[in-house]
């Protein structure tokens, strides 16, 4: 009978919780024009709780890796479970533009030990270097397989029961994750042959000294600012967007279900070529791909099937920097402190994340249209690929010596 290896273990249980946890997350973009119209609010106060999950869940990220890498994921993810279930009953409950700004936050504080930074640095800590970039792009594609499905789920819970009540129900789908747990945490004391003889002896301070020092880590961590601002400004308004050029209401749902179907290919091809090239290139060749596909989109005539082309396109390029960017982390500094070295970058993605979300809805308001936010995002995109293009795919640290 085939027994499952234990990283394969981690990965399928890792990537299940970041289906549940992101792809969920990914759905709230679906709840923008019906709360706002429903409690009588401009497009700018959701806009504004979706921008503070994205802060509160980036800028706690550097501390809930710390607590991980010393602790243990157990702690973290369960209490990061509990507020997470929380926050989105608040949402479920608001009357008022406070509510929705309150639930938002406590649900950033819940993503902060759930998401990428806590997950990808479990499994990257197991894996070995060799296989690091694959198992860190299938476990990533479970927040695509999350997006996906989840969105499809989010829609018909919205349409048959409201939107309140669908928060509730996403709710108490959230404590699925609690389980799932287990699977991840198995061994959790374990650590790879290979990553024992490469792991680091200097201390934290010494690794932030290094890290806060080094060119390529502060490109990679300003590069990444720009793709939460990418991937957040879709989600949150694409919806909305889709809805001002008189599309029918389900193309919503599909378009973003089908970044998240294309995302499925997209992170596990991409994880394969950081194990082939240098990561750093890739990104490069993604942040530009990214740029031209915004492009066309723009200066075409917007018609459901440019929009379902575009974000087919799009979806294969959307999570594919998760973990290319978490690799490059781990081959600067090892995995010994990579939950928290990557919760560092990752702060700057939802820092972006944060700005996109925000700026749009203020945007939109002031101006009644995306177009100033669109040509923004073809910009960033090229700038993207001109910072990651000198980052160098080598070792920060020679492992082992002080």
């Amino acid at each position: 009978m085939y027994k499952l290896s234990p990283l394969y273990i981690k990965i399928i249980c890792g990537g299940l919780i970041l289906a549940i946890a992101v792809g969920i997350r990914q759905s709230f973009g679906l709840f923008l024009e019906p709360v706002s119209s429903s409690l009588n609010l401009g497009r700018e106060t959701f806009a504004l709780s979706i921008g503070l999950v994205n802060l509160l869940w980036g800028a706690l990220a550097p501390f809930t890796g710390a607590l991980s890498d010393k602790f243990g994921l157990k702690p973290v993810v369960i209490f990061g479970t509990i507020s997470y279930a929380f926050g989105i009953l608040v949402l479920s409950n608001a009357d008022q533009g406070l509510g929705l700004i309150i639930g938002g936050i406590i649900v950033g504080m819940g993503l902060s030990g759930l998401g990428f930074t806590v997950i990808l640095g479990a499994v990257g800590k197991f894996a070995p270097p060799e296989k690091r970039g694959t198992a860190l792009g299938l476990t990533t594609m479970g927040g695509s397989i999350g997006m996906f499905l989840g969105i499809p789920v989010s829609g018909t819970l919205i349409e048959s029961t409201g939107w309140s009540s669908a928060f509730f129900w996403l709710a108490l789908i959230s404590l699925i994750i609690i389980p799932l747990l287990y699977g991840l945490v198995s061994s959790n004391l374990d650590s790879n042959e290979n990553n024992k003889k490469i792991e680091t002896d200097e201390t934290l301070k010494d690794v932030l000294k290094y890290a806060f020092n080094s060119r390529s880590f502060m490109l990679l961590t300003t590069g990444f600012f720009i793709c939460g601002f990418h991937v957040n400004f879709i989600v949150a308004h694409l919806p909305a967007y889709i809805s001002d050029m008189s599309l029918p209401s389900n193309v919503s749902t599909t378009s973003l279900a089908l970044i998240g179907f294309a995302n499925i290919f997209g992170v596990a091809i991409a994880g394969r070529l950081g194990d082939k090239f240098n990561k750093s290139d890739v990104l490069v060749v993604l942040y530009s791909l990214r740029a031209i596909v915004f492009i066309i989109y723009i200066i075409l005539p917007v018609s459901i099937m440019s929009t379902l082309i575009f974000t087919f396109t799009l979806g294969l390029l959307w999570l594919g920097t998760v973990p290319l960017t978490s690799g490059l982390v781990a081959t600067f500094f090892g995995p010994k402190y990579m939950s928290m070295l990557y919760g560092i970058v990752f702060f700057s993605h939802q820092l972006g994340g944060f700005f996109s979300s925000w700026m749009g809805g203020r945007i939109y308001d002031f101006t009644g249209n995306y177009d100033i936010m669109w040509w923004f995002s073809v910009f960033l995109g090229i700038m993207a690929a001109f910072i990651h293009y000198p980052i160098k795919d080598k070792a920060i640290i020679v492992f082992g010596s002080k």
